[in-house]
């Protein structure tokens, strides 16, 4: 059975989930690196997958993942940048991941600003949930966010990029988060993940529009006190709710 998240309480928003990225973590020490981090008080753990094709770089795959998983129970938050994402879907959910997250831009190369239903995106979905994972859908800065509109009933979270994928380390881009504040207005029940350049710097900002769950990754695991970094992300979260 798939994990179920928390529902929003009456009132507010849904709770605010820290999920830092083991992009930014020593990959030669994953299992120690990922129990520390959650031992300071992160939530999730974030997981970019890039096969060098949709973008550019090129990270892991599912054996890591499932060696991953023999050492944490940890929710797996599992970012998908990659030009096939029904590929994969029965190898991630195998190898133990939770939330399987996948780029619109992958299954609608070129998508314009309507908001028309995809026959290839629903079906999608669905292999993802059948699978007994739990459904999120990203899109990259340049697409119009109206067009997650015919999916929002169907997805467990929306993931707004605030940087281009494929690389860590890049500069926040404000104004995504227009995209965070159309979503929250529209559903005020759902997780809603940014990711790109969120630091004690910037968490504010997307706090305020409506985030709920939050990647950040050199922030995280670069810092010198991590547990401190992870407790003022999640205090703007829930000062904001």
């Amino acid at each position: 059975m798939p994990r179920s998240l928390a529902p929003a309480p009456e009132g507010k928003g849904p709770p605010a989930i820290i999920s830092p990225s083991i992009l930014s973590s020593d990959f030669a020490d994953l299992a120690a690196e990922s129990k520390k981090i959650l031992s300071m008080g992160a939530d999730w753990l974030h997981v970019d997958v890039m096969d060098g094709h949709f973008v550019p770089n090129l990270t892991l795959g599912p054996p890591i993942v499932k060696a991953l998983r023999a050492h944490t129970d940890a929710f797996l938050d599992c970012h998908l940048m990659v030009s096939n994402p029904a590929q994969w879907v029965d190898d991630f959910a195998a190898a133990g991941v939770d939330m399987y997250t996948f780029h619109l831009e992958a299954v609608d190369p070129e998508p314009g600003p309507g908001a028309e239903p995809l026959p290839d995106v629903a079906a999608l979905i669905r292999a993802i949930r059948a699978a007994g994972m739990l459904v999120g859908i990203v899109i990259k800065p340049g697409t119009p966010v109206q067009r997650l509109e015919p999916y929002l009933d169907a997805v467990d979270m929306v993931l707004i990029m605030t940087v281009e994928p494929g690389f860590g380390g890049q500069k926040f881009m404000p104004d995504q988060l227009d995209k965070v504040r159309w979503l929250r207005a529209a559903r005020p029940g759902l997780y809603i993940e940014v990711d790109g350049g969120l630091a004690p710097a910037t968490i504010e900002a997307a706090a305020e529009a409506g985030a709920n769950v939050i990647v950040a990754g050199s922030a995280v695991f670069g810092a010198q006190d991590p547990r401190q970094v992870i407790a003022t992300l999640r205090a703007a979260v829930e000062a904001a709710a």
